[in-house]
C-alpha cells in the first residue's frame, strides 16, 4: 500500500482508513469467491453442452438467416440462466430498453401491469406512463399500471398481492424488480423472488412474471425462476467485454412473443445479422463469474469503508450481497458529487473529467455520473452515479477487477479529505 501511495499522492491516514475496511472485509470476501467457483462451473458446462467453435465468433450480414452464432448465443444463455429460451441481442441498446421490448411484448391494451417490489427503476417512469401518458408509453397503449411497495425489511406485502390478483383480473403481468434501483432498500435474493412466485402461482397461473433481472446476475449460484428475465449486456453477464446489447430469456412462447416484438410477427428469431464478431459477447459470458465477483468484493469493500467514516450504507459491512450496488447515504449534495468525482479521477478512461450533475435522459431529476469506462454506461465497470435529490445517495458498482476497486477507494477517499469533506 505504501507503493501505491507513493505513486497516488495518497495520504497515510487514507491509506491506514482503507487498509482498515479491507482487512474487515475478507472474511465476505472469501465467501464471494466460493459463489464465483460454482458460478464459473456452470458458465463452463453450457459453454461444452452448446460446443462453442471458433465458427460461433464469425459476423453475418443482411437478413442473417441461419446466423449459427447469434443461435447458439441464445442456447448459451438459456442454459446457464436456467430458462427455456433466450433473446440475445447487441440492437437492443440498454436494459431499459430490453425490459420495454419485453412489457411491449406481453401486454396488450385492457392488460394491467403489477409491480409488486415497488416503484421500478427511473427510465421506466416514460415507458409505462406512470405519471403522464406520454404518447408511446403503455399507457397511451391503453394498458393499466398497479404497485405494491416492499416494508421496510424489503418483505413484499403478500396480503395486497392477493387481494389485487383476485380482484383485478385483468392484471396479465407481474413485475419484480431484483436490484434496488434508486430505492433504499435491500436487493432481492433469488430465494425471495421464487418464494413469492410460488405463492403468486397458488393464486392465479394466468398472469407472466416478469424480473428485472439487472446488476444481479451471478450475484447467486443461480437465477429466479421467472417466466421471463431481463437484463443488459455492459452489466454482469457480458463481463466488461460485451460491447453493447441486452437480452430477454424465459419460456419459449414469451420469448417468441417478445421477439416479435423486437423484429415483427411472423419473423421473430430468424433474423439479424451483426457485421462484428460475437466474441466479445461469448468471451464477456465466460469473464461474468470472475468479474462479477470482483465487483462484489469492491462493493464490500467501499460498504466497509464508507460505515468506518460514519456514513448510512446499503448493504451493510458483511450483509448477503444479491446485486453488485453499493449504496452510500451521503445527506448533502457536494460529498455526493466529490465521490463521483473522485470515482471518475481512478478511472482508465476519461479520467480528466469532471463529472457534474446534468438532465440525463429518462430520468426525472439532474444525475450525477462517473463512468470512465471502455463501453459507454458499463456499469459492471467502476462506476458511481446518483440523483440530486435528498438524500443525495450514491449507487456505486462495478469493477473489473479487485485491485482497481481498492485504487478507486484511496482516491475517492482522498478526494473527499483534500475538499475537506471527510475528516480522518
Amino acid at each position: 500500500m505504501q507503493a501505491i501511495g507513493a505513486l497516488w499522492h495518497i495520504s497515510p491516514a487514507v491509506l491506514e482508513a482503507v487498509s482498515k475496511a479491507e482487512m474487515r472485509a475478507k472474511r465476505a470476501q472469501s465467501l464471494i469467491d466460493e459463489v464465483a467457483k460454482v458460478n464459473q462451473a456452470r458458465v463452463l458446462a453450457a459453454f461444452q453442452k452448446e460446443k462453442v467453435a471458433l465458427r460461433h465468433f464469425a459476423p453475418t450480414s443482411g437478413y442473417g438467416y441461419d446466423d449459427t452464432g447469434r443461435d447458439t448465443l441464445d442456447a448459451l444463455f438459456a442454459d446457464v440462466l436456467g430458462t427455456e429460451d433466450a433473446l440475445v441481442r447487441p440492437q437492443i441498446a440498454s436494459g431499459t430498453h430490453a425490459l420495454g421490448l419485453a412489457l411491449f411484448g406481453l401486454l396488450r391494451p385492457g392488460d394491467k401491469m403489477f409491480s409488486i417490489a415497488g416503484a421500478p427503476y427511473d427510465t421506466l417512469e416514460d415507458v409505462i406512463g406512470m405519471k403522464s401518458n406520454r404518447d408511446g408509453s403503455l399507457s397511451s397503449w391503453g394498458v393499466g399500471y398497479l404497485q405494491s411497495a416492499l416494508n421496510d425489511e424489503a418483505e413484499f406485502d403478500l396480503e395486497y398481492i392477493r387481494l389485487c390478483l383476485e380482484k383485478e383480473e385483468s392484471i396479465r403481468l407481474i413485475f419484480i424488480q431484483r436490484s434496488r434501483g434508486y430505492a433504499w432498500r435491500p436487493s432481492l435474493s433469488v430465494q425471495k423472488i421464487d418464494e413469492v412466485i410460488r405463492y403468486i402461482r397458488q393464486i392465479r397461473d394466468d398472469v407472466c412474471i416478469v424480473v428485472d433481472n439487472c446488476y444481479g446476475e451471478f450475484t447467486q449460484t443461480r437465477e429466479p425462476q421467472a417466466d421471463v428475465l431481463v437484463g443488459s449486456l455492459i452489466k454482469n453477464p457480458g463481463g466488461g467485454l460485451a460491447p453493447t446489447g441486452g437480452y430477454i430469456a424465459g419460456k419459449k412462447a414469451c420469448v417468441e412473443k417478445i421477439a416479435e416484438r423486437f423484429t415483427t410477427p411472423g419473423i421473430g428469431k430468424e433474423v439479424g445479422s451483426y457485421y462484428a464478431s460475437y466474441q466479445p459477447f461469448y468471451q464477456g459470458l465466460f469473464m461474468a463469474p470472475t468479474v462479477v465477483a470482483a465487483s462484489l468484493k469492491t462493493a464490500e469493500l467501499f460498504g466497509h469503508l464508507y460505515s468506518n467514516l460514519g456514513f448510512d450504507v446499503l448493504p451493510k459491512p458483511g450483509d448477503s450481497r444479491y446485486d453488485i450496488i453499493q449504496s452510500i447515504r451521503f445527506g448533502a449534495p457536494d460529498p455526493l458529487i466529490a465521490f463521483c468525482q473522485g470515482i471518475q479521477t481512478a478511472s482508465p478512461v476519461d479520467s480528466f473529467v469532471v463529472p457534474e450533475p446534468w438532465d440525463m435522459p429518462g430520468y426525472q431529476h439532474q444525475v450525477i455520473m462517473a463512468a470512465g469506462a471502455f463501453t459507454q454506461g458499463a456499469s459492471i465497470e467502476m462506476s458511481a452515479d446518483g440523483p440530486i435529490r435528498p438524500p443525495y445517495t450514491a449507487y456505486f458498482q462495478g469493477g473489473l477487477t479487485y485491485e482497481h476497486g481498492l485504487l478507486g477507494a484511496l482516491v475517492s477517499l482522498q478526494k473527499m479529505v483534500d475538499q475537506k469533506i471527510v475528516k480522518l
